[in-house]
């Protein structure tokens, strides 16, 4: 397995730790998208070892730090893809650090729930089914 992630030089880091780094995602869903990676060669989460998982999250800590002073986000999305059919590519666990701002979609409802656009606003729907249950 390779990774594209290793291959970048620790000049590109924004952050790093013993066990992980950061990046800025070259596919940004918005302004200072990060990826925490771990330093070893793992595909997800769960071959992550405790170690490793609190190094990540101590990362995902100081992104956020970086990216509170720098961007002033009002919100976040933090998350991680397990998996071809959970939308993963890239088979070297990354961590994302989404910054959201207000207006950046119409409806955030849901959050990451959009992966599935008609899963996105559950609370619309219900709203919805119960509106054409009562009619």
């Amino acid at each position: 397995m390779i990774s594209p992630y290793l291959e970048q030089p620790a000049s590109a880091w924004v952050a790093a730790n013993e066990l992980a780094f950061a990046i800025r995602d070259q596919y940004p869903v918005s302004p200072g998208h990060t990826l925490v990676i771990p330093k070893r060669l793992i595909a997800d989460w769960f071959e992550a070892t405790e170690q490793e998982r609190q190094a990540i999250f101590q990362l995902v800590d100081e992104v956020k730090r970086q990216l509170d002073d720098e961007h002033h986000p009002d919100g976040y999305n933090i998350g991680f893809n397990v998996g071809e059919a959970a939308g993963q590519t890239v088979f070297h666990l990354h961590v994302h650090v989404i910054p959201r701002y207000q207006g950046d979609m119409d409806d955030p409802t849901g959050g990451v729930r959009h992966a599935i656009p008609w899963k996105g606003n559950y609370r619309r729907r219900t709203v919805r089914a119960l509106s054409t249950d009562s009619e």
